[in-house]
């Protein structure tokens, strides 16, 4: 009764004002001297003038008639039903035009202790090598180096060797691609399996003989095939140290594009088969052929109690700048770490490739005459002209000098008199012949080098664990430590040239549609894993076991091996045939299928208010997915819940995030008469936008329902939707279209106003509680951010670019970037449709260029949703040739020459833009992130899928989005990149302001990022899952909000995995699962707003048994990373404690 007096106080006081203002109006003509000198009378002009104000000023007042009317309507019906928004207020625009939401209202903190900061603020890697001054050093020129190209002339005094002779271990090896110019299928057939047929008869001929492999995905294939003989015999050569087993992960991952959520998964899938079939732990990490090499890798191995680890793709200037100072061995350090925990030993190969002619020495003309498959008669030759020749009685003595001099010369390189020989290349051993010829040829030189003393040199095959014990041994130091005067390293290896300006920074955009889909499916995996350990530890504890779907175990495992597959360093990289492309999809696509099969299972279960009414079938799914995919390469459709009278819808909401969540979500309906309860009966604001076909087609059909949704961290919402006659909490977006003159007309539906208008070149601007952006009229792209609490508008400029390849005959392809200079504009003809969409949940600015259309979208939320910008690019480019296009951000922070980009969205790494490299050498991957920043603000662009990122002139972030060229680049793959696909680039960009105690703090060689950043990068890459459950003939049985966690979880802590681990049957899960966690370091120089949920840290201490709600913890024990060295379990109500950066994984019994 009282909001009713309000509402007719407020509109009489509103007519009464427009009445007065019209008198005014009308008095203010009669007396105006200068019309009176006309003698009175008006000229027609003016009169028609006043004709039209007293008009407009009619339609005014009637449209605040209808305001006025609305409002009463509204109030009426708000006091009728007694449905009230959580705060009693209905949302309302304030004078500034920006819409204000009715809010739960509840108090969020920040309590994030200075101890947590450190990392950021305290001292950090005392290396000796940092890799950001050997960059800063060297010239990277090319000169000319002799017989080894790339390098300089090796000299040895003869005597050297007398005291100490030479130790040499040739390591016999074959490099096997899960997919690369055939699918993994294709060469598994083939090739792979004839290999490791061959091994086992082979080494079993000689004792002496060694062999490594690396790859479990094909390795796993064949020993399925095989029968107990064989798997007997293989368990016996690995006994014998015959066979050995390197990095042991499911591929040997790309360390550039992917995310260390897939390397650790991938690694873990690897050892754990190894764990169950061969009972073997893997030691050493071998990685010969990724395009580059990152400080992730090195952390993981470590963590997975691996103890040495070797590398080969590095610049060839870096090569041979460590191979001068005798630097090509040293313990790898991470940047951030003050003491010696991360130190791993690591070997780099110091020439040109992994191939025979390039490991025996610096002269490939010789070490080419030692690859025993390249004798004539074969089907390969020496491109030197120098054919092999079968070791005899008469040559021996010739044949075993020559070798000798070339393993003399590259052991000048390293500090130890041992010496590492690989001995193999891509697909190598597949057939006898070559087993004979390399073996036997080599145990002839060795046997006249081990049997002549004067030669000072004991050769031997032996396994690259073998290599790096003798090393260990020499020294007199444990395995894994550090030997006396080795150097300590810090950095990364990228970018990658092997010759000339060749760099391979292509490959971090070349396929970006897979890129992205790989992203979605980690995220579906991870939400998969959690929700799986958790519904089936509940369904154990209330003894329902017998009636869960435990056999979704396996989709899990087809699903952790897809997306470990395609980790490998031809799949997610975009260097594969198109064939092997589509294969790899086909793959993930399947996987993705059954993950939301897996989830939707879980979720069934976990929402049931009474367990006793759930019944699991098979073929009738209790819930719906959020969206499909049609095809491997098509973009996703979402599911649209059809609303009907006769009663509600309900949704169920996922939050895989490990932290409350406050955000919009947006679902598909077929009416506009939608109303949203919470599970509670609380009518929540609704925004209602049309659903468009084109710029300026919509759907009659179909809209988008938005709400805000508050979800409980890792937890399940359920809510209600209803078809109802016009809800007051239900507001209709208004949508302008911004058309240049030409014909195109809104199609407006009749349900949603759509107003057109003459776009102009003046900057207009959208607004939400925390951000007014300011967008270009004449191209209706971003200009410029301004937050709430900052006075300042910063100039953030989008622009999109063109790169084309080189005229001659070094092109783009694949692998490299080889651009014709720098980027152009983008043009094109006609001025873009502009669409502008305003409401009280979001406003998004949509502009559509023909190559792309990008959507920009905030959200008029508190926390984390509405502080950061969501930008989706849908890009196009079937049409172009030898074209790449980029996003380029333009703004006016001063970063100079440094900007920062993540590792495997593990970790920030700074990087120079150096004027003395060409352009392409300035690019970088980027996994889930990069900024610039200067003493005011950071401008942070978080990315939901890799792509190749550059800082090319200060203040400047530019990503490559996507790349169509029509050639091979000579890299072995025969193909051009033609297969684009429509791709839709998520991201979000953060602008923050940095805090005065800030200024001096920027590090050389560390950075991290934010809480709010930590978090905004968390949303983006885990999107909120809105599964509707399907309507029932027999009624929905209660249903009620999961949320699995007791107590908070720190803020610095993210739940990596909970990951079911596996029993003996590799179909099924025992009842213990990993818990994977990684305490995140953060910045805190940077303002904290209202993040939208409670925000405590504790020093890195967190109590398990206090965790999880409604289970027992029967088991809580440390483990490697990858689950294979177990530590002493610790009581059940231990706490536990993590360093800022630590990743953890502990084996957990909950039931």
């Amino acid at each position: 009764m009282k909001l009713r007096k309000q509402v007719t106080v407020c509109g009489g006081a509103i007519f009464c004002v427009a009445v007065f203002s019209l008198y005014l109006m009308l008095d203010r003509v009669q007396h105006d001297p200068a019309r009176r000198q006309n003698g009175g009378n008006f000229p027609r002009s003016q009169i028609s003038v006043l004709q039209n104000r007293i008009e407009q000023l009619e339609q005014l007042l009637e449209e605040n008639h209808q305001i006025i009317s609305h409002i009463k309507d509204s109030v009426m019906e708000l006091t009728d039903t007694g449905a009230v928004s959580p705060s009693g207020h209905l949302p309302f625009r304030s004078a500034n035009g920006s819409w204000v939401l009715p809010f739960d209202g509840r108090p969020t903190f920040l309590a994030v202790k200075p101890q947590d900061c450190q990392l950021a603020s305290g001292s950090h890697s005392q290396a000796d090598v940092q890799m950001l001054d050997v960059h800063s050093i060297l010239k990277f020129d090319n000169p000319d180096g002799g017989v080894w190209k790339q390098g300089f002339d090796i000299t040895y005094e003869p005597d050297e060797w007398d005291s100490e002779p030479l130790q040499v271990f040739v390591v016999p090896h074959s490099h096997n691609d899960p997919g690369w110019i055939k699918t993994f299928d294709k060469y598994f057939t083939d090739q792979t399996q004839h290999i490791l047929n061959n091994m086992v008869v082979k080494l079993a001929e000689d004792p002496r003989r060694k062999f490594i492999w690396c790859e479990i995905s094909f390795f796993s294939k064949w020993w399925e095939t095989a029968d107990a003989p064989k798997q007997e015999a293989v368990r016996k050569l690995v006994l014998g140290g015959q066979l050995e087993i390197v990095t042991g992960g499911w591929v040997m991952t790309d360390e550039a594009n992917a995310h260390y959520f897939a390397m650790i998964d991938q690694l873990i899938e690897g050892h754990q088969w190894l764990e169950r079939n061969l009972g073997v732990t893997p030691r050493s990490g071998w990685a010969v052929d990724p395009f580059g090499h990152s400080a992730t890798m090195s952390y993981l191995l470590k963590r997975a109690n691996v103890t040495s680890m070797l590398i080969q793709r590095v610049h060839y200037s870096i090569k041979k700048h460590f191979a001068a100072t005798r630097n090509l061995e040293f313990m790898w350090r991470q940047s951030w770490d003050a003491g010696s925990n991360t130190d791993i030993f690591c070997h780099m190969m110091p020439f040109y490739s992994y191939d025979v002619p390039h490991t025996c020495g610096p002269d490939p003309k010789i070490c080419c005459q030692f690859d025993f498959k390249r004798l004539p008669g074969g089907r390969i030759n020496c491109p030197w002209k120098v054919p092999p020749k079968a070791v005899v009685d008469a040559n021996v003595a010739e044949r075993a000098n020559l070798l000798l001099d070339q393993y003399r010369k590259k052991s000048k390189l390293y500090r130890s008199k041992v010496l590492l020989v690989p001995l193999g290349d891509d697909f190598r051993y597949d057939k006898a012949l070559e087993w004979d010829q390399q073996y036997t040829n080599y145990q002839k030189l060795f046997d006249y080098m081990n049997s002549h003393p004067e030669m000072h040199v004991q050769a031997q095959f032996g396994t690259l664990s073998e290599y790096f014990d003798a090393v260990y041994k020499a020294y007199d130091v444990a395995q894994g430590a550090r030997p006396p005067d080795y150097p300590v390293f810090s950095g990364d290896f990228f970018s990658y040239a092997d010759r000339e300006d060749h760099y391979w920074t292509g490959y971090f955009t070349s396929r970006p549609f897979y890129k992205s889909l790989d992203r979605v499916i980690e995220s579906h995996l991870r939400g998969a894993e959690i929700l799986y350990s958790l519904a089936v530890a509940n369904a154990r504890h209330v003894g329902m076991e017998g009636r869960y779907p435990v056999s979704d175990y396996a989709l899990l495992v087809d699903a952790r091996q897809s997306v470990g597959l395609f980790q490998h360093h031809d799949a997610i990289t975009g260097t594969g045939k198109e064939n092997v492309a589509t294969d790899y999809g086909n793959k993930l696509l399947r996987a993705l299928v059954g993950l939301k099969r897996v989830i939707i299972n879980a979720a069934h279960f976990l929402v049931m208010k009474n367990k006793e009414f759930y019944r699991f079938y098979q073929t009738e799914p209790f819930l719906e997915t959020d969206d499909r995919r049609a095809t491997q390469d098509s973009l996703p459709q979402s599911t649209l819940i059809e609303l009907d009278p006769t009663g509600p819808r309900y949704l169920v909401l996922f939050n895989p995030v490990e932290q409350e969540r406050l955000s919009v979500v947006t679902v598909l309906v077929n009416t506009v008469r939608v109303r949203v309860l919470t599970e509670d009966g609380q009518t929540l604001p609704v925004q209602l936008s049309a659903q468009w076909s084109s710029a300026s087609q919509m759907s009659a059909e179909v809209f988008e329902a938005a709400f805000m949704v508050r979800l409980p961290p890792l937890g399940l919402a359920v809510f209600h939707l209803y078809d109802s006659p016009d809800s007051p909490m239900t507001l209709r977006s208004d949508t302008v279209l911004r058309l240049s003159g030409r014909s195109v007309t809104a199609r407006a539906a009749d349900p949603l106003p759509v107003r057109s208008q003459q776009s102009d070149p003046q900057t207009f601007y959208v607004s939400s509680q925390s951000l007014t952006l300011g967008f270009s009229g004449a191209t209706g792209l971003l200009e410029s951010i301004r937050r709430k609490d900052d006075p300042q508008e910063v100039k953030v400029q989008m622009q999109f670019v063109v790169y084309g390849t080189r005229p001659s005959k070094d092109k783009s392809g694949a692998y490299l970037f080889l651009p014709d200079g720098k980027a152009k504009p983008y043009n094109q003809k006609e001025p873009p449709v502009v669409r502008v969409v305003e409401g009280p949940l979001f406003s998004e600015v949509v502009a559509f260029y023909q190559h792309f259309q990008q959507t920009i979208r905030i959200h008029n939320v508190p926390g984390v949703d509405g502080l950061s910008i969501e930008i989706t690019t849908l890009v196009d480019i079937r049409d172009q040739t030898n074209k790449e296009l980029a996003m380029r951000l333009v703004t006016d922070i001063q970063n100079g020459d440094v900007f920062h980009t993540d590792l495997n969205g593990f970790q920030m790494q700074p990087r120079r833009h150096h004027l003395k490299l060409p352009l392409q050498a300035n690019v970088y991957p980027m996994s889930s992130q990069a900024y610039i920043q200067d003493s005011h603000h950071r401008l942070t662009l978080h990315t939901a899928q890799a792509l190749g990122v550059a800082s090319l002139e200060t203040g400047q972030l530019e990503v490559i989005m996507d790349r169509r060229l029509m050639q091979d680049d000579n890299r072995g793959l025969g193909q051009g990149l033609k297969d684009n696909k429509k791709t839709a680039n998520r991201f979000r960009l953060l602008l923050e302001r940095r805090s005065t105690g800030n200024k001096m703090m920027d590090r050389e060689t560390t950075s991290f990022p934010s809480i709010l950043s930590h978090m905004t990068n968390s949303f983006l890459n885990h999107k909120v899952l809105a599964l509707p459950v399907l309507p029932k003939r027999r009624g929905i049985p209660p249903l009620q909000t999961f949320a699995p966690l007791k107590s908070i979880l720190p803020c610095d802590f993210h739940l990596l995995n909970l990951r079911s681990i596996q029993s003996q049957d590799p179909q099924s899960p025992s009842p213990h699962s990993a818990l994977i966690l990684h305490r995140l370091a953060m910045d805190c120089g940077l303002d904290a707003p209202n993040l939208g949920f409670n925000c405590t840290t504790t020093q890195g201490q967190l109590s398990i048994s206090g965790l999880f709600k409604d289970l027992d913890l029967q088991l809580l024990q440390p483990m490697s990373l990858t689950l294979m060295h177990s530590s002493t379990p610790l009581a059940n109500d231990s706490t536990i404690s993590l360093d800022p950066m630590e990743i953890s994984a502990f084996k957990l019994k909950l039931r």
